[in-house]
């Protein structure tokens, strides 16, 4: 009888060799211990912290700096002659936009460094520089949209006003209004059901105009019947009363509207973390952590690691803090030292993840995606070989020796990792920072977690992704 039990409980020929040949994904939860789960618990808790308290790209960068501060790192404008030493840990604010990190490692840094590269801005409501208006006596701030977005998504949510004025002498003033309890929101108006026929006959894209994207700021009148636009004024005053800014400093200004709402968990079992501007800060925030992690072993890693994470990707990188321009280069110019052919050979010789989220499969949306090529929510971190659209326009395309090299680092460290196609060919597509690394001669793979509704005011990720990008992006710097 037992004999006959274990003949049934047996692997056919043909099971044993699907198991050997296929690539089959568990979901990440299955069998993890009350270890790591506590571990999973404790990073997502942090991650929303870094969430709510970095909403813009300069409050990113702030958040980053103390943080790398408090693990040791010192900025290397401070370092005397440029003497980097083997240990030492560095990092350059750009302009407090974006920011470079790095460990020097035991190896010279013209034998190449392992590389992480994330982005901190994301899509926003951006004031224009002659913004405040008054009609029918409402204020209103005039917004030019940055990044891309369903612009009926920005209509009759909490708004908060995050920024930096410079006044004449040039001091900076950072405004933030709409996170704190107590403060006022702001919002754009939506047109109610009732009145909206013409307006719901629209294709998505022209229900809500750029133009009509702008901000409620108040209604109450300054209190003086000789003063035409009252309440502008009064708006004005206010602010006037508070930071010192006229309606000129608008000129002169980087203001941002984004979602006031916090962080949250998602889903009864709490699997789930929703927020805004999970593109890119929940690759932004592992890899940043990463740094600090080999920051705290006992010895020096043994290539020089680095971390960079930039501004500007949403609308292309460009400009002076982003990965397009020189200013990535120039850190590792800063590290090298030497001569020119030296950079070069650095550059030649580094390795680096663009570690930037990629869609997760949605099934309320399945015609969309790829099922089989892409991310999906709790399988892991995302390898992304290419990105671009169509025929792989503006993509990187990374090749299949370092595709391998980077899934065996996984493999080794039992980080679960998955494929990821952003979607089905034709339906769209879009790019990262990777092209530009790959542009200086660097081995560059796209890697990172998937995100349902990316580019909304709410983004969605699973705490499990998290923590196996983390856990992922720590074994790529010891290792690559």
């Amino acid at each position: 009888m037992a004999k006959e039990t274990k003949e049934k409980g047996k692997k056919s020929k043909g099971q044993q060799l699907e198991e050997k040949l296929f690539f089959k994904l568990k979901n990440c939860w299955e069998n993890i211990d009350a270890k790591t789960e506590k571990e999973v618990e404790e990073l997502a808790s942090l991650y929303k912290i870094f969430l709510d308290k970095g909403k813009t790209e300069r409050e990113c960068v702030d958040f980053t700096v103390a943080l790398l501060e408090k693990n040791g790192f010192v900025n290397v404008d401070t370092v005397k002659n440029k003497q980097f030493k083997t240990g030492m840990k560095v990092y350059k604010n750009i302009k407090g936009k974006s920011i470079a990190a790095a460990i020097l490692g035991k190896k010279p840094v013209v034998e190449g460094c392992n590389v992480l590269g994330a982005h901190l801005d994301s899509p926003r409501l951006d004031l224009k520089q002659n913004p405040l208006y008054e009609d029918s006596d409402l204020a209103l701030f005039d917004t030019h949209y940055y990044g891309g977005i369903k612009k009926y998504q920005w209509t009759t949510i909490p708004l908060a006003m995050h920024g930096v004025f410079i006044d004449e002498k040039g001091k900076t003033i950072k405004v933030t209004i709409g996170e704190e309890p107590g403060d006022p929101v702001f919002t754009v108006t939506d047109l109610l059901p009732h009145l909206a026929k013409d307006q719901m006959q629209k294709k998505m894209a022209e229900a809500v105009e750029g133009e009509d994207l702008d901000i409620l700021v108040g209604s109450r009148p300054y209190n003086d019947k000789d003063v035409k636009e009252k309440v502008k004024l009064n708006i004005l005053a206010l602010l006037n009363e508070k930071y010192g800014i006229k309606e000129v400093d608008f000129a002169r200004a980087e203001i941002e509207f984004v979602p006031a709402y916090k962080a949250s968990d998602v889903g009864l079992d709490r699997s789930l973390i929703g927020a805004y501007g999970q593109d890119d800060r929940c690759c932004s925030y592992p890899a940043i952590r990463a740094m600090t992690t080999l920051a705290n072993e006992k010895s020096a890693p043994e290539k020089t690691v680095v971390c960079y994470l930039s501004d500007k990707e949403e609308i292309g990188s460009v400009g002076n803090t982003s990965a397009g321009s020189t200013a990535f280069e120039n850190f590792f110019a800063l590290l090298c030292g030497g001569t020119e052919n030296d950079l070069r050979l650095c550059l030649s010789r580094c390795a680096m993840l663009s570690a930037d989220v990629n869609a997760a499969f949605d099934p309320t949306y399945a015609g969309v995606f790829d099922k089989r090529n892409g991310s999906h929510i709790g399988k892991g971190i995302g390898l992304e070989k290419y990105t671009g659209s169509g025929g792989k326009r503006g993509a990187s395309d990374a090749n299949a020796e370092f595709c391998a090299k980077v899934q065996a680092i996984m493999d080794r460290n039992n980080i679960q990792w998955q494929f990821g196609e952003l979607g089905k060919v034709d339906k769209g597509g879009g790019g990262t920072i990777a092209l530009f690394a790959a542009n200086l001669g660097m081995e560059v793979l796209d890697c990172g977690i998937a995100v349902l509704s990316m580019h909304s005011p709410f983004e969605v990720i699973s705490k499990i992704d998290l923590y196996m990008t983390y856990k992922g992006y720590v074994a790529f710097l010891k290792e690559a």
